[in-house]
């Protein structure tokens, strides 16, 4: 009897880091995760990037999707990537969005953030590239 191949289910940890207090956006961008099937972890308001790196590698995700809204996305994305690449787990994808103006875009996709949806982004574009990441 051959043993049925099983797929090990694409996780993703979503995180609202800083300061920033709106969780709306956040929220539904977790559910639309959750209703495609992709396990997905809330690590709820006003984290660390310390606090997030740490879940994100005790959780053993694919992926971290930020929602930042406070004006400190030039140093928080850049820093949980730092954080990941010291800990030896930078094969964990970053994503966000929020309020992120064009022109900082390019500074933080150049620091190895994967994909950034500002406001008004389709629940299936980010579902679309959620699912094309690999569980690993």
């Amino acid at each position: 009897m051959r043993a049925a191949t099983r797929t090990k289910p694409l996780r993703i940890l979503i995180g609202k880091v800083g300061l920033d207090g709106h969780d709306r956006g956040v929220k539904l961008v977790a559910r639309a995760l959750r209703d495609a099937g992709i396990e997905v972890v809330y690590t709820g308001l006003h984290q660390t990037p310390e606090q997030v790196v740490a879940t994100a590698i005790q959780e053993d995700v694919q992926a971290i999707g930020l929602s930042l809204l406070s004006g400190a996305h030039n140093y928080l994305f850049p820093r949980v990537i730092e954080l990941l690449k010291e800990q030896g787990a930078d094969e964990i994808a970053v994503f966000g969005g929020g309020i992120i103006p064009d022109e900082d875009l390019p500074r933080l996709k150049a620091a190895g953030v994967r994909a950034l949806f500002p406001p008004g982004s389709s629940m299936h574009e980010i579902v679309a590239f959620a699912k094309g990441l690999k569980p690993s």
